[in-house]
């Protein structure tokens, strides 16, 4: 692949990342509040969704801001 159509698809990339980190960091907030609800009720099923969902929006948003 030339080096310019790299720098493009680097730049797309970047403007993707721009958009998805608001939404990424709202879904984060979101998955927190149902976890803290999980605990408060002691709903063990919950708590391991809302668990293993946030491992996956980290793994996310540590690539979008690496």
């Amino acid at each position: 692949m030339c080096i310019r159509m790299k720098h493009v698809i680097q730049t797309l990339l970047r403007d993707d990342a721009e958009k998805r980190l608001p939404v990424l960091k709202m879904e984060i907030n979101y998955e927190l509040a149902t976890l803290f609800e999980a605990m408060q009720k002691n709903d063990k099923q919950q708590i391991e969704k809302s668990k293993q969902k946030l491992k996956e929006l980290r793994r996310e948003f540590l690539l979008l801001e690496g």
